[in-house]
């Protein structure tokens, strides 16, 4: 079947299901970017309760090195480790809704490229 005998209904749900996917794939990338970051914090914790009270701690600031306290660098671990879990579960959320989407329009299609006939959308 050529592109000019596909109607238009059909077109629209490619051309949605296209931008879904798409969709997807950003959400995936971005959730899996996240757990990335959280894995490394989880070390950097880690490494933070070995450490003495006392110890010199640097963190990283663009292209500086900053001294801090443990203290202080623990905190701010710790929230940025709450602020990606919930990131991670938003971005969860969106992956089920988005799928979810991708299932219907794909049935949609489906449906419509089998009967020839426009869908009830």
């Amino acid at each position: 079947m050529s592109k000019q005998e596909v109607p238009p209904w059909i077109r629209e749900h490619l051309i949605r299901f296209e931008q879904a996917q798409q969709n997807l794939q950003n959400i995936l990338l971005q959730k899996q970017q996240i757990e990335i970051e959280l894995i490394e914090i989880e070390k950097a914790l880690a490494e933070l309760t070995k450490s003495d009270d006392g110890t010199i701690i640097y963190k990283s600031v663009g292209s500086l090195l900053i001294k801090t306290n443990k203290k202080d660098m623990v905190s701010e671990l710790n929230e940025r480790r709450e602020f990606g879990n919930t990131r991670v579960t938003i971005l969860a959320k969106q992956e089920n809704r988005v799928s979810e989407s991708l299932k219907e329009i794909q049935a949609k299609i489906e449906s419509a490229s089998s009967g020839k006939t426009q869908p009830q959308s």
